[in-house]
Order: C-alpha cells, then structure tokens, then sequence
C-alpha cells in the first residue's frame, strides 16, 4: 500500500505537474528535488496545503520551450519531506505513489500546469511486491559492474547484494544517468521484471559502447 491509497480512484483526479527532463520517480522511490523557480514554490505551496501529491513527468522537448508536449506516462509523488533554505528555494523529497497516464491537460490560470490522471492502468504500483520475491541477482549485478567501471560510477555493493528487488531496481532505474528515452522506457515498464530486464540489457549496451561518457559518481 502506497501512502495509504489502495485503490487508484482514491488518488486525486486532477494532479500538478513537475516536467523534469532525464528524471522519473517509480514507486515508493525517493527523489530529492531542490525548486526555486517561483511557479514550481507556488507549485508545492499549493501541493502542501492539500493532498501533497505532485506529478512528476518528462517534456518530451528541451526545457527552452516555455509549454514543452508531455511525455504520455508520469508518476505521482507525495511530498514526504520539506524544508526552506534562507534564499527561499525549497528542498523537498518525493516519494513515489503510482504512475500515470495523461488523459488529458487542463486549460489552467495557475503558473504551473496540470492534467488529468489517469492511474486505473497502474493501479498495481500501489500494492508493493513480496519483500522476499528474488530474481537472477547475480545476472543483474555481472551486468552492472561493467557499466559502473565504464562510467566511472559506484555503488554500495553490500547494499546491492541485499537489497529487496523493488528497491534495488527501482533506485537504479531513477538514479543512472541514462538518456531521456531510456529513463522513459524504464519507467513505462508493465511490471517490476520487465523493468529489470529492460535496465540489464541498457547496462549491457552502454558497457559495450567505447565511447567515453562519465557521469558523477553514485554514493
């Protein structure tokens, strides 16, 4: 159970909308955003004062476009964490409820955009997996350790080698710097083993590309 939401009819209808390339949130992950446009403070304000719940979603072009076309997929968020720093930005975490499907986007006088949500498709994210379900952890973990040397990045690996499946694919799906598309791919995934398939073959091919593209390091 999701932030005390069983079924999606219980979720809110109508949600605001964090575009944010190259991130997504998958539920139950924790995603730490630091907002000082003042649409988005007017944004969590009004999230804040209600329900706490922010969609977060791809534009599907480059933030240069003031009403960037939204990706078809996001996922909702509930603000589980705040705090104002003394220049007025606000650094918040959201933790993932479920994802979303944009029925459609409302004609708003706010400063920030909003759609209607459809959640019934992923009803499903609301119910979290069996903390003992496992899969082929040794298969994942040969095909990340390539990458992480290729990409000059770390991880735990005591953690990785114990951690539940959700949380470990899921933290890793949100947390590696992989391209737009891909991370979108990744989070319209139908379930959690299709997720974990499409993320070791992104690993495999990046590990396999010569090219010299380092991110920062992942602690």
């Amino acid at each position: 159970m999701a932030q005390g939401y069983i079924k999606a009819i219980e979720l809110p209808q109508v949600i605001p909308v964090f575009p944010l390339p190259g991130s997504i949130l998958l539920a139950r992950g924790q995603l730490p955003l630091n907002v000082f446009e003042p649409r988005y403070l007017n944004m969590v304000d009004d999230a804040m004062a209600g329900d706490r719940i922010i969609g977060l979603i791809q534009p599907l072009t480059g933030l240069d476009n003031p009403q960037p076309p939204l990706a078809r997929v996001g996922c909702a968020g509930r603000i589980t964490s705040f705090n104002e720093t003394s220049d007025g930005r606000y650094l918040i975490t959201l933790t993932g409820v479920c994802r979303f499907r944009v029925s459609s986007e409302l004609p708003v006088k706010t400063p920030y955009r909003q759609v209607h949500a459809d959640f019934a498709p992923f009803e499903a994210d609301l119910r979290a997996p069996d903390p003992a379900a496992d899969f082929d952890r040794d298969h994942f973990l040969d095909a990340l350790r390539p990458y992480l040397e290729h990409r000059g990045l770390n991880v735990d690996w005591d953690t990785a080698e114990i951690a539940p499946q959700e949380a470990l694919i899921n933290s890793l799906a949100m947390a590696l710097p992989f391209e737009p598309p891909e991370k979108q791919a990744l989070l319209e995934a139908p379930s959690l083993e299709n997720r974990a398939e499409a993320l070791t073959a992104l690993l495999r091919i990046d590990a396999a590309d010569p090219g010299d593209d380092d991110g920062p390091a992942i602690q």
